[in-house]
C-alpha cells in the first residue's frame, strides 16, 4: 500500500460518504438558487426572528419595564447608593 492508495482512500470515502447529504440537497439543478432552496429558507427564518426579535425589544423599552441602574463599576457611571 502506497501513500497515493491511502489519500485516494481518504478522497473516496470523503466525497461518497461524507458529502452524501450535500450531494442530496443539489436537487439536481444547474441553477444556483434553486440548489440553494435550503439556504434562502433560512436566510427568511432568520430575518423574520431578527425582526420580531427587535419589535419585542422596542415593546419592552417603551414600557419602561427593564431596570437600569448601573451597579457593575463605578467608572461607568454614578454608583447607586445602597
Amino acid at each position: 500500500m502506497t501513500w497515493k492508495e491511502v489519500f485516494e482512500g481518504i478522497q473516496a470515502f470523503t466525497e461518497n460518504i461524507l458529502f452524501a447529504p450535500y450531494d442530496a440537497l443539489r436537487l439536481g439543478t444547474d441553477s444556483w438558487a434553486i440548489s440553494n432552496v435550503l439556504n434562502w429558507i433560512l436566510m427568511i427564518i432568520g430575518f423574520v426572528a431578527f425582526i420580531y426579535w427587535m419589535g419585542q425589544l422596542k415593546k419592552f423599552n417603551e414600557n419602561n419595564e427593564e431596570d437600569r441602574s448601573q451597579t457593575s463599576h463605578g467608572y461607568l457611571g454614578d454608583v447607586p447608593e445602597n
